[in-house]
Formats: structure tokens, C-alpha cells, sequence
């Protein structure tokens, strides 16, 4: 299935692991939630994204020994690991959420995620909750 319209991400992050640059929103419209550390993620945050109608919702966070607050890296991965099985009980898919270790100067990894992510929400789809929301 491929997508008709402008992709749309959200993408919480760590300040320690994500510099934005308007070049690495490319071919997608973004929000970025910034937050002082990704222990702060929380799941109806998460959730929240996608009824606002985000296709995908993308987290970054420090490396799990690089985290300043000790385990927030930690702690945001099984939240969104928690989310993603939701999403998927509910028939949205957990593909459309992702989270990824990131340092905040690795511009070119972190593009690549976001291009990444678009690519793969050209197979799976626009956001299926948006017919039930609008």
C-alpha cells in the first residue's frame, strides 16, 4: 500500500540523542518532542501520537551505558516495547513504532531512521486510526 499523502512523524527524544536540522525531515511532515531524558516517555504519550495522527512515532535515546539519568534509556524501551504490543492487539501494527540508541551528532544515522521509517510506512500504510478519529 503505498501513501498518498505527506508522511507524519513524531519523534520524542533524549537532548542527548537527537540535534534536529530541518534537511533530516525530507520527504515527511515531523513533530519532535524533546524531553530531558527518555525516561520520560510515556506509554499515552506514546499513543497519544498516533490518535493525533502520526503514521509512525519514532524515540531516541542514549545508549543504555550513556544515559546521563543512569537507566531512562532502559526504561524508554520498555515502554515502548509495552506500546507496541498494543498497537498491534488493536490492529495498528507495532511496525509504526520504533525506538533506536542515538548519539546527538550522528546526523547521518539518525536521517537514515527517519528515511527508513518512511519507506517502510509506503508498505504498511497510512495511520488506520485516523478513519476512526476524524
Amino acid at each position: 500500500m503505498k501513501i498518498n499523502n505527506t508522511p507524519k512523524l513524531t519523534l520524542f527524544h533524549c537532548l542527548n540523542s537527537f540535534e534536529e536540522t530541518a534537511s533530516m525531515f525530507d520527504g515527511c511532515e515531523m513533530k519532535t518532542v524533546k524531553m530531558a531524558c527518555s525516561s520520560m516517555t510515556k506509554d499515552v504519550h506514546l499513543l497519544r501520537a498516533f490518535e493525533a495522527g502520526s503514521d509512525a512515532v519514532l524515540v531516541l535515546v542514549c545508549s543504555d551505558k550513556g544515559c546521563r539519568y543512569a537507566e531512562g534509556s532502559i526504561r524508554a524501551r520498555k515502554r515502548v516495547d509495552y506500546v507496541k504490543t498494543i498497537l498491534d492487539d488493536i490492529g495498528m501494527d507495532g511496525r509504526r513504532l520504533k525506538i533506536f540508541n542515538t548519539s546527538a551528532k550522528d546526523y547521518g544515522s539518525i536521517k537514515n531512521i527517519i528515511q527508513n521509517t518512511i519507506l517502510e510506512l509506503e508498505i504498511i500504510g497510512p495511520n488506520p486510526a485516523l478513519n476512526h478519529f476524524n
